[in-house]
C-alpha cells in the first residue's frame, strides 16, 4: 500500500428532514458557505485526491455547489445507509491504493490539525480502520464506541441497536473514519441490512475487522468539532462556534 495517498468520500446524500426545510442538509451555511463546502475544504487540506462527494436527495442541487468546490460525485439512487452510500464511491475510486477518509457533509467544523493528527496516528499503528469518537454530554442519537477492560474498541453499535446499559455509554462515534482502501471495499460486500433502520451501516466493517483479528484505533476529538447538524438550532450553535473562530 502506499501510505502517501489519501483520497476522501463525504457522505452528503441523506434528506436532513430534522432541518424542516426544503434545502437539503448540506446546503445550509455556515459563515456564509454551505456546510458541504467546508467538508470538501476539509479533504482538500488534507491533501485528499481525490474527492467523492455521495448526492442523492435533491442531487440537482448538490451537484453544481460540490462542482463549483472541484469535487467529484456519485449518486446514492436510494438512501440505504452509510455503508451503501460509501460504495457508490467504489467505481470512481476503481484501482486507488492508499487510505480513505469518510467525512460527513454535515460537519462543517472539523479542523486540519484534528484531521491530520488522526492520519498520523492511524498510520502509525498500521491500523486497517480508525474511528474519531467524542465524549458527548448527551450521546442520544450517536452510535456507542464499546470498548474492553484494556480500553481496546470491540463494537460500534447505532443508537437504535443499543441496549438499555449500553445506551449509557457516553463516548460516541463521530461517523468520521479512516480506512485502508482495498479492505473498505471488500467488506462492504459483506455488510448486511439486518438491524433496526434496514441500512447498510458503515460502521458493521469493524465488526469484520474485529473478528478477522485486524487492528482497530479510535482516537477522541472534540466533540464541538465532530458533531453533525441535524437541526436549526444545530445550526446556530455550528455558527457561533465558526464566528468564535474567526
Amino acid at each position: 500500500m502506499n501510505d502517501s495517498r489519501l483520497a476522501a468520500i463525504i457522505l452528503a446524500a441523506g434528506h436532513g428532514k430534522r432541518m424542516k426545510s426544503d434545502l437539503p442538509k448540506v446546503l445550509h451555511k455556515v459563515g456564509g458557505v454551505p456546510m458541504v463546502k467546508h467538508v470538501i475544504r476539509q479533504a482538500g487540506d488534507a491533501q485528499a485526491d481525490p474527492i467523492v462527494v455521495i448526492v442523492g436527495h435533491k442531487r440537482e442541487l448538490v451537484i453544481p455547489v460540490v462542482e463549483e468546490a472541484g469535487a467529484k460525485y456519485a449518486v446514492q439512487y436510494e438512501q440505504l445507509g452509510t455503508g451503501h452510500a460509501v460504495q457508490a464511491a467504489e467505481e470512481l475510486l476503481n484501482g486507488f491504493d492508499g487510505d480513505i477518509i469518510v467525512l460527513s457533509g454535515d460537519v462543517p467544523l472539523l479542523t486540519r490539525e484534528t484531521i491530520m493528527k488522526v492520519i498520523e496516528y492511524h498510520r502509525q499503528n498500521e491500523a486497517v480502520g480508525t474511528i474519531i469518537t467524542a465524549i458527548a454530554s448527551n450521546p442520544e442519537g450517536y452510535g456507542r464506541v464499546l470498548r474492553d477492560e484494556s480500553g481496546d474498541v470491540t463494537a460500534i453499535r447505532e443508537h437504535k441497536d443499543c441496549s438499555p446499559e449500553q445506551l449509557k455509554i457516553d463516548e460516541i462515534n463521530s461517523g468520521i473514519y479512516i480506512f485502508r482502501a482495498k479492505e473498505l471495499f471488500e467488506s462492504l460486500r459483506n455488510v448486511k441490512n439486518n438491524n433496526a433502520q434496514g441500512e447498510y451501516y458503515l460502521p458493521d466493517v469493524f465488526q469484520q475487522y474485529f473478528i478477522e483479528k485486524k487492528k482497530v484505533v479510535a482516537i477522541p476529538g472534540d466533540f464541538n468539532e465532530i458533531h453533525g447538524i441535524n437541526t436549526l438550532d444545530d445550526l446556530a450553535d455550528a455558527e457561533r462556534i465558526f464566528q468564535s473562530r474567526q
